[in-house]
């Protein structure tokens, strides 16, 4: 949940934002100001505070009635805050949101959109594409994507055409990504893959494989054949292969270190990730490129992104969706492309020249693996319990991640706790 929180603690990609006292402090008063000013609050860094001020500058000089007051809370403190904020009824107008926006929109803590989305004549499949109803709940819109990007395949170019292996595509399978990764490993020194202990990773595997987290009916599936499967295949590539670095391996590389940092220091020869990567091997010695993610029985792939929604304390909410149709339309996502901060979840600069041939990008980068990984984007469950379930999958998998595992036994007790969880 960056760069942005991503609720994703283990993908070794957390960013910490410091702000100053006044700061932290004018977060507590969320509310639109006297004078009608909006309140939105966004989590992440510096590259974030930066990119969200400039896309408002822009909303403010081409609407003159419309005021916002950007507000950007630690990543690690984001959601407690944000609560905190709305308990008091202090929230603030416009909040950025992620997986977890169900927790949200579950507690009537945030204002359905779909009369000011049909008002405004916005269509959302048009602008967004596949995501466009992403961030729905009992068929109600609760936010309007602002970011969106598949995972994708990060590689090493000097050590694949050192081991004399194809780069990789699309058309790979678990199969071919396995074989690649026993050629371009060498023990103790160079490994094939970054890993799949995040949750994004591996759950990918088992929407490949034909299996789904929680079904269609709601009803957590976790250890059906395939997801068993796709775990333990998984962890497999670290425990009996031997292809990704263990947990101690990768603490002798240095501290914080996982598959992004590892990929970036020429350690591992490929990793699975997001957009976010690119900002650390933008000014790093690796040669590297990017791919779509490959298939197993078919293709899948997780998204990751984040949704600008509009809390229950607006004042005005039809002006504070207004600002987010501004911010979520083509010129305001441009600048999230100028800033290498994410992908848009704009289509229409998705698909531009501005996008797919960045000034930043190293010449030749394959921007295009964005767009082609979006039509096997899987729709991961935004549960209202999508925090109590990410924790039990954390609190049952570490010592199965560290030391290698029965992925059968793992999920037939993650499954129970789910099953008491899951409403």
């Amino acid at each position: 949940m960056v760069d942005r929180i991503r609720w994703r603690a283990g993908a070794g990609t957390a960013l910490t934002a410091v702000l100053s006292m006044a700061a932290l402090t004018a977060c507590g008063s969320g509310d639109s100001g006297d004078d009608g000013t909006l309140t939105m609050v966004v989590w992440g860094g510096d590259v974030d505070k930066q990119t969200y001020q400039e896309r408002v500058d822009l909303l403010e000089a081409e609407n003159p009635d419309i005021k916002i007051d950007l507000q950007l809370i630690p990543s690690d403190q984001y959601e407690q805050k944000v609560q905190t904020m709305i308990a008091g009824g202090d929230g603030p107008d416009i909040m950025q949101v992620a997986e977890n926006v169900n927790s949200y929109s579950s507690k009537n803590q945030l204002v359905p959109l779909d009369e000011y989305v049909e008002s405004s004549g916005l269509d959302l499949e048009q602008r967004f594409g596949p995501v466009g109803d992403l961030y729905s709940y009992e068929d109600q819109t609760y936010a309007i994507p602002d970011r969106s990007g598949a995972m994708i395949v990060y590689y090493n170019k000097d050590l694949f055409d050192a081991a004399g292996v194809e780069y990789p595509t699309a058309e790979w399978t678990q199969e071919d990504a396995q074989a690649a990764m026993e050629r371009l490993t060498i023990p103790g020194e160079q490994w094939g893959y970054g890993g799949a202990g995040w949750w994004a990773q591996w759950w990918s595997f088992a929407y490949q494989n034909g299996g789904q987290i929680v079904d269609d009916s709601g009803r957590p599936t976790v250890n059906s054949p395939e997801v068993v499967e796709a775990l333990q295949w998984a962890n497999d590539l670290t425990h009996v292969h031997h292809v990704v670095p263990t947990a101690a391996e990768y603490a002798d590389m240095g501290p914080d270190m996982g598959g992004d940092p590892a990929f970036a220091a020429g350690k591992v020869a490929m990793n699975t990730t997001g957009f976010w990567a690119i900002g650390g091997l933008i000014e790093s010695d690796v040669n590297w490129g990017i791919a779509p993610m490959w298939g197993g029985e078919q293709q899948a792939v997780s998204a990751f992104g984040s949704g600008l929604a509009v809390t229950r304390d607006a004042e005005n909410p039809e002006q504070a969706f207004e600002a987010i149709d501004f911010l979520t339309d083509a010129p305001a996502q441009e600048i999230i492309i100028d800033n290498a901060q994410d992908v848009p979840a704009n289509l229409e600069v998705q698909q531009s020249d501005a996008f797919l041939q960045p000034e930043w990008a190293p010449e030749g980068l394959n921007m295009g693996a964005f767009g082609e990984s979006s039509e096997f984007i899987f729709r991961a469950p935004f549960i209202p319990e999508w925090n109590e379930m990410q924790a039990t999958f954390d609190d049952n998998l570490g010592e199965f991640w560290n030391e290698g595992g029965d992925a059968q036994a793992e999920l037939d007790e993650i499954q129970t706790q789910l099953e008491s969880i899951i409403q």
